[in-house]
């Protein structure tokens, strides 16, 4: 920041970028960035990630007639609905080995598989992704220089005990970092990868103690890939604007490395 004109500090400018300066200051500021293009950029940077936090959390604005479900004790399934769905969750996963010659083998590993989860959470992971991986300056909180670091402090605030963070190097990704962020309203983690051509995806984890359900879908937003899955109290979104063939070979990755 130019500090040369001590007229408009940083709080100033946070303030700004966040609506909440008086009008008699506005004028002021907005003179100061005409005139920083610098930190006319950062505002612009953090007016973006508001932005694209409000669209995280709009789907929280107004009460829904699902909501009581949120808080209702979960109901146990019937034997034969579990018979179901276990046969259902097989059919899925002989889909995904024959699309891919290589997942069946990971996934029909889990007994419990459902075919159920949170709609959530890709739209989560895809807000993420667009707030966070165009970020120059700031896209991760903890760089990868202090990966140990990163781990332990995620993992204590997701309560999950020796967090690994997914070596994705083997298929070209290097760790960038990580950064805490809200995930249906508890604490979740974010990790970020580059390639060599600058390409970046993101992975994101996130808990929920009343989840008891298993699922692995893809979704997709325009250029956006997003491949999910629901793993006990764990959901785990992986997105990227890659082709869906490397994206599922980083899913597949994760999830070999990840806890279950």
């Amino acid at each position: 920041m130019n500090e040369t004109n001590p007229i408009v500090t940083e709080a100033d400018l946070h303030a700004y970028a966040d609506g909440q300066v008086p009008e008699t200051s506005r004028a002021r500021i907005e003179a100061y960035l005409a005139d920083n293009p610098e930190d006319a950029a950062m505002v612009a940077e953090w007016q973006a990630q508001n932005a694209g936090i409000r669209s995280l959390f709009a789907g929280y604005e107004r009460a829904k007639d699902s909501d009581p479900l949120l808080v209702s004790p979960p109901r146990t399934a019937s034997p034969a609905a579990k018979r179901f769905a276990i046969a259902a969750a097989a059919v899925l996963v002989f889909a995904l080995g024959a699309l891919t010659g290589h997942y069946g083998p990971a996934l029909v590993q889990k007994p419990d598989l459902q075919l159920a989860g949170s709609e959530t959470l890709p739209k989560q992971a895809e807000t993420a992704f667009t707030v966070y991986a165009a970020e120059v300056r700031h896209p991760v909180e903890v760089f990868a220089d202090e990966e140990a670091h990163l781990a332990t402090w995620l993992g204590k605030r997701l309560a999950i005990e020796n967090l690994k963070i997914p070596n994705l190097q083997p298929l070209g990704f290097k760790l960038v970092g990580g950064r805490l962020l809200p995930v249906d309203g508890r604490p979740g983690a974010m990790f970020m990868y580059e390639n060599q051509a600058g390409e970046r995806l993101t992975v994101m984890v996130g808990r929920n103690k009343e989840n008891r359900t298993t699922s692995f879908r893809f979704a997709s937003s325009g250029n956006l890939e997003t491949f999910y899955w629901i793993d006990g109290e764990l959901g785990y979104a992986v997105t990227g604007e890659i082709s869906r063939e490397t994206l599922r070979a980083v899913a597949e990755e994760c999830y070999r490395q990840f806890p279950s």
